[in-house]
């Protein structure tokens, strides 16, 4: 694997990890009040045109950690719609 690719899923882990702890203080607090649905929507679809733009440059790191996260963000926009109305 070339440095390069190591570099990119180093970093694609760095940013994919970062959300887990918010998703797991919500999910057991069922609390949202200080979680912005802005700005974690803005985040998806950011990762979601990564994922985009790492197929079309066939870029493995690139797509493999940001479906990842896309994946995790959904749950955070899942938990934020589900929550805010308890």
């Amino acid at each position: 694997m070339e440095i390069t690719n190591i570099i990119g899923l180093a970093a694609g882990i760095c940013v994919t990890i970062a959300v887990i702890p918010q998703i797991i203080k919500v999910w057991k607090s069922k609390k949202v009040k200080n979680v912005s649905l802005t700005m974690f929507s803005t985040l998806t679809l950011g990762v979601f045109l990564w994922v985009v733009y790492g197929f079309l440059k066939k870029d493995y790191p690139i797509m493999i950690t940001n479906s990842i996260s896309l994946s995790l963000n959904i749950v955070m926009i899942y938990f934020i719609s589900k929550y805010e109305k308890e």
